[in-house]
């Protein structure tokens, strides 16, 4: 009973673990965008950085404290080493509030928090970044899967084909028509035929794999996807693919935020050499205390923080920082030259596949020309097995190939969008 019962729960876990899912590319995208752990991650980041302007902002807030001190002591005696404030210790209770405020440290804190703005803008952005290459990734996962399908439906047909024709001439061997290598080769084809159709069916079932974990599906399931409308012919003119992705890339425009930040951080950093000005006030009870001390207590003081002398360590912080918004910078320029160089490669490629779709195309006319003209004259007894096979092998290459070159070219075009900063 019990094992009929884990039995049953098993079978609805890979029930449930396989569902179908009926999806469009944008469907996919959204379930990617909802369901993967990267993008989540990267939220919860920016978020997080987000809090850092608050941290150093409140180095200009009012800091308020409660104190309450106890002391048993010889009354009198003072305190001999350790320190140079007042020495003098008397028995007492003694409770009391400390406020302190910065009035000026001449903006080294306001360049603090406006560093922290920019670095939080820059995790923004790599969010973004995030995001866009879940979505080429879910899309490219997408159109695998669509052309694998579309390859193992060529492939099946080509098994039934070659089936159809090895059944065929077996049955004109046994009749004497035709001699045993003329089967013998027919087999081979159709072995061929079958090898082809379990990689088609392992391409698949890999490229399911990759489409469920871009969507953060590690459970996997059966997709039937929807074809998607052919994108139009790109534009003759690289040069504006290239500014549109150095305007748009969030990667170039987290650097860049990036850079602004090393920046202003090497201006807190020489803002160190400045004073720092403070207020600073305590007022409260001592209710039980020797009669020396007062029953009560308030002072307020100003206290003025000049650096004189610190061994070079405020010149070397502020050289370091100059440094880092230094390669800041140049890795701005670095990153846009492989931008640049990415459109110029993602627009080729996609050019290319374009012009493959006809090419194949045509490839696939001349193919099927040339396999009925072969059937017909071997069915003649005007040509051998061989050419009939060479036929055979031409008409399923052209066949995937002209398969597979349609969701190429789309493929390729989301590519360019993604290096011109425009998937969404």
């Amino acid at each position: 009973m019990r094992f009929s019962i884990l039995l049953a729960l098993v079978v609805v876990g890979a029930a449930q673990a396989q569902q179908t899912m009926h999806l469009t590319l944008a469907d996919a995208q959204g379930l990617a965008i909802r369901n993967n752990p990267q993008f989540s991650a990267a939220k919860y980041t920016a978020a997080a950085a987000n809090q850092v302007p608050n941290q150093y902002r409140a180095a200009m807030q009012p800091n308020l404290s409660g104190n309450l001190t106890a002391v048993g002591a010889d009354n009198g005696s003072r305190i001999a080493a350790g320190g140079l404030t007042n020495p003098v210790v008397y028995d007492h209770l003694g409770s009391g509030l400390t406020i302190s405020q910065l009035i000026t440290d001449f903006g080294r804190t306001s360049n603090l928090v406006g560093m922290a703005k920019l670095q939080a803008a820059a995790q923004d952005q790599f969010t973004e970044a995030t995001r866009a290459d879940i979505l080429l990734a879910t899309s490219n996962a997408y159109f695998a899967v669509l052309s694998a399908r579309a390859v193992l439906q060529v492939v099946d047909e080509t098994v039934k084909a070659r089936q159809t024709v090895v059944d065929q001439v077996t049955a004109l061997a046994e009749s004497k028509l035709r001699s045993t290598l003329d089967v013998s080769f027919a087999n081979v084809n159709l072995s061929g035929a079958k090898l082809l159709q379990v990689q088609a069916q392992n391409e698949l079932q890999a490229a399911e794999a990759q489409l469920a974990t871009a969507m953060g599906l590690p459970g996997g399931a059966v997709f039937v996807l929807a074809d998607e409308p052919m994108p139009p012919v790109l534009a003759d003119r690289v040069q504006d693919l290239i500014d549109a992705a150095i305007q748009n890339r969030p990667e170039l425009k987290d650097l860049r935020l990036q850079q602004n930040a090393a920046e202003r951080f090497a201006k807190a950093e020489h803002a160190l050499y400045f004073p720092t000005v403070g207020v600073l006030g305590a007022a409260g009870f001592a209710p039980a205390a020797e009669a020396q001390i007062p029953g009560r207590y308030g002072a307020i003081g100003m206290n003025i923080s000049i650096p004189i002398f610190n061994g070079g360590l405020f010149k070397s912080r502020q050289t370091e920082a100059e440094l880092k918004a230094k390669a800041a910078g140049a890795t701005v320029t670095d990153q846009q030259n492989s931008i640049i160089r990415d459109v110029r490669i993602a627009y080729l490629n996609a050019t290319t596949a374009y012009d493959r779709m006809a090419l194949t195309q045509g490839l696939l006319q001349q193919a099927q020309l040339a396999m009925d003209l072969s059937q017909s004259r071997y069915d003649l007894g005007l040509a051998a097995i061989v050419e009939l096979s060479q036929a055979q092998l031409n008409l399923t290459s052209a066949q995937i190939a002209n398969t597979t070159a349609r969701y190429d070219y789309q493929a390729q075009h989301i590519d360019v969008d993604f290096q011109t900063g425009t998937l969404h």
